[in-house]
Formats: structure tokens, C-alpha cells, sequence
């Protein structure tokens, strides 16, 4: 098992092949592949849990120049991670899934 929480994003990050993908993908809670990109979502008690969520993400995002795209309700963020550059998905997108992931094991 990879341990993508440990890592930090490359610059240069290569495109993964589908069978990298799917292994990383059976390895990750609730992550599945959509359109080119990895996608979750994630599920809150209300707007102020959804909203930390996101602030602490961006922040993380941020730190490791890999940002994701984002839908927002009430109490629900769909995560999505690409990586545009490499033109699919790469390693970094699951660091910073991981990343997202420990975000709500740690408030949780």
C-alpha cells in the first residue's frame, strides 16, 4: 500500500496508466475515477463544517500547488483532483486525496 499522505506534490508530475489508477483507486476510501480525474465527496453536519472543510483544504491545496475543483452545498463538497498539466491523473492527485482524506479523519 502506498502511503501518499507522507508525499509531496511533484512540478513535473507524469499521467498515471489505468492499472496504476485503479490499484491506487482500490486503496482509497470512497475515490472513484470520473471524467479523467479522481472525485469524492465529502458529507458534513452543516455549512460551517462544510465550509472548514474547504478552508482547510484550500490551505492544504495551496501548500502543495495542486488545486482541486470543487462543488459546494449546505452540507456536501464534491473533491475532484486532475492533473491538467500531465493530462490525466497523477501521483499528486492522490496525495492531495490522501491529504483530504486526513483532513476530516483528524476532525472527525
Amino acid at each position: 500500500m502506498t502511503n501518499f499522505l507522507e508525499q509531496k506534490c511533484e512540478q513535473l508530475a507524469a499521467a498515471m496508466s489505468e492499472t496504476e489508477i485503479r490499484n491506487h483507486l482500490a486503496q482509497s476510501s470512497g475515490w472513484r475515477e470520473v471524467e479523467g480525474a479522481i472525485e469524492k465527496t465529502f458529507a458534513f453536519k452543516n455549512w460551517l463544517e462544510t465550509m472548514s472543510f474547504v478552508n482547510a483544504l484550500a490551505w492544504v491545496c495551496h501548500v502543495e500547488d495542486h488545486h482541486p475543483d470543487l462543488r459546494l452545498s449546505y452540507n456536501r463538497c464534491v473533491v475532484r483532483f486532475s492533473t491538467h498539466s500531465a493530462g490525466g491523473i497523477s501521483r499528486n492527485d492522490f496525495i492531495c486525496a490522501a491529504k483530504a482524506d486526513a483532513l476530516v479523519a483528524f476532525a472527525g
